[in-house]
């Protein structure tokens, strides 16, 4: 007798606040920051829960014009029933960055800024902020650098794909 797929185990009641983010996301952003020129490109975000009081995560980006890959990271989100968060998001670039901030399950809103960024030679903080809306997720990503201070360095819109 052939198996089919494993039932999804049950939310944990954690995470039930922030079940308007599970799921893969598809979409377009772009790039920008003092030191570099500005890009497009496409991205897939994906979060999901295996029934612990934690989301996994992953992203990849790639080139909107060719296809070819570009950024990959990927941590867990543990939010706290008090309405904060920690994130750990390991990038495909070698850094490493603890994340704090808080969720709004009401405005369906995610805010997130390093409180550690390891193994970056120019990177000093990062932000990041989520906006969900039906079936459309938003999002910004500020950044500092040596010389610069934290603005704007990534923006996208994705849509809801499963």
């Amino acid at each position: 007798m052939a198996e089919g797929p494993p039932t999804p185990p049950p939310l944990h009641p954690v995470l039930q606040p922030l079940s308007f983010l599970l799921g893969t996301w598809r979409g377009e952003g772009e790039g920008g920051y003092p030191t570099i020129q500005s890009f497009k490109y496409g991205e897939e975000i994906k979060l999901w829960h295996s029934g612990k009081p934690v989301i996994a995560y992953s992203q990849k980006t790639w080139k909107a014009a060719s296809g070819e890959p570009m950024h990959a990271e990927s941590g867990y989100w543990r939010p706290k029933p008090d309405g904060s968060i920690e994130a750990v998001i390991a990038q495909s670039t070698g850094l490493a960055e603890v994340q704090k901030g808080s969720f709004d399950a009401e405005k369906k809103t995610v805010q997130l800024q390093s409180s550690l960024v390891g193994n970056a030679s120019k990177v000093l903080d990062i932000g990041r902020v989520f906006e969900v809306e039906g079936e459309e997720m938003r999002y910004t990503v500020e950044m500092a650098i040596h010389g610069h201070n934290q603005q704007p360095h990534l923006r996208a819109v994705l849509r809801k794909v499963t």
